[in-house]
């Protein structure tokens, strides 16, 4: 049942899974980008994504694989065990929202809200992003499945796009529109056209709604899934949870959130967006990083952003740097790099593999990962 001293709390739910190829050698398989701290904040992803949810967040659960559970016990003792789902391989996102949402619906019920948040992103502004977030929720008491937009800052060709229509008028979320419909990620012209109306935003694939309405829609658009997700759900806290995840799992259809729900319910007109400004980043790529992460002003490496694990107890890095204003420099080794006249090069130094390459260059890094496993190099990925 919905708190109703609390009508903003969210259950929230953070899908944390991929490899974070376009961040190798850094991120890989068994240690993806969402374990790791890639800010230089002293926490991890995962972590600033738990932190930041807090001050909305009635329950948190994490839906991640079964071969990063134990990391992500570890790095976040405050969430119950309980609400550590382990999915026995990727079935894209909606397996992974659906299920926790089916388990938070049967533990709390079917008018609980939800909302699903990636693991692996950061904002900058958290206040801004609470406020979208209780906006959301205001809008999903009120029947919609809500998103919230991204302030688009450029003509991205990185991202899907949110087209949105008129002000609702729904208490407790004024700034909250219809969502008109979904796009892919557009060629730079479109992304052009698309700012120059004024009315789109970056798709973030945050979604909240209240969970019986986002399993009615799933049931109705994906029944299939439903049901089997359903199945699990109900065994989930009973001795039969093993046997029918393990009998039940490799069939659910592997499809995004996006696709099963967000662009069909919208068709419908019932998706609404809360437009937000926030600093929100998804850490794409070392092109990203280099923005994220400030450069040292003083020093050996004065000019040029370092990227380590040193404020998480961890090894510090070793860097000299000459005539190489705005390069990033990643090192897991604590072995000197020096930069001498290559400026805006970005270097990433791990034990067992190095990467040198530019902003310019950065997304084609999940190229090598790709080359890498063609070629049967397991233990590099």
């Amino acid at each position: 049942m919905i708190n109703s001293a609390s009508p903003q709390l969210v259950h929230a739910i953070i899908p944390a899974g991929g490899a974070g190829t376009r961040l190798w050698p850094l991120s890989r398989r068994d240690h993806p980008k969402f374990l790791l701290d890639l800010t230089g904040a002293g926490r991890t992803l995962i972590q600033g994504t738990v932190e930041r949810l807090a001050p909305v967040a009635a329950t948190t659960t994490i839906v991640t694989g079964t071969a990063h559970l134990a990391a992500v016990a570890d790095q976040l003792p405050g969430v119950p065990r309980e609400n550590l789902l382990a999915e026995p391989a990727p079935r894209d996102s909606m397996a992974a929202i659906g299920l926790a949402a089916a388990i938070i619906a049967a533990r709390h019920g079917h008018d609980a809200i939800v909302g699903s948040f990636a693991a692996d992103h950061t904002i900058s502004d958290e206040s801004a992003f609470i406020a979208a977030v209780r906006q959301a929720a205001a809008l999903a008491q009120k029947g919609w499945v809500a998103t919230i937009g991204i302030e688009a800052t450029g003509p991205s060709t990185a991202f899907g796009y949110i087209h949105t229509g008129e002000l609702l008028g729904v208490q407790g979320a004024p700034q909250g529109r219809r969502v008109l419909d979904f796009t892919e990620k557009p060629d730079a012209a479109t992304a052009a056209a698309y700012l120059a109306t004024g009315d789109y935003r970056w798709n973030a694939g945050m979604f909240v709604a209240r969970a019986g309405v986002l399993l009615e829609h799933l049931a109705a658009q994906r029944p299939a899934l439903a049901a089997g997700l359903q199945r699990i759900a109900s065994a989930w806290d009973t001795s039969a949870r093993e046997e029918v995840l393990t009998a039940t799992w490799p069939s659910l259809e592997k499809i995004a959130i996006d696709h099963a729900i967000a662009e069909p319910v919208a068709a419908a007109g019932g998706v609404a967006v809360v437009p937000a400004s926030m600093g929100w980043d998804d850490v794409g790529g070392f092109d990203a990083l280099a923005e994220l992460v400030a450069p040292r002003h003083t020093g050996t490496a004065a000019g040029v952003s370092v990227l380590d694990d040193a404020a998480r107890g961890g090894v510090a890095a070793d860097v000299e740097a000459v005539a190489s204003r705005g390069a990033l420099v990643a090192s897991t080794t604590g072995r000197r790099v020096t930069l001498l006249g290559v400026p805006g090069v970005v270097v990433v130094d791990t034990p067992d593999a190095l990467l040198v390459t530019t902003p310019r260059h950065a997304q084609e890094v999940k190229g090598v990962v790709d080359r890498l496993t063609a070629q049967g190099r397991d233990a590099l990925l």
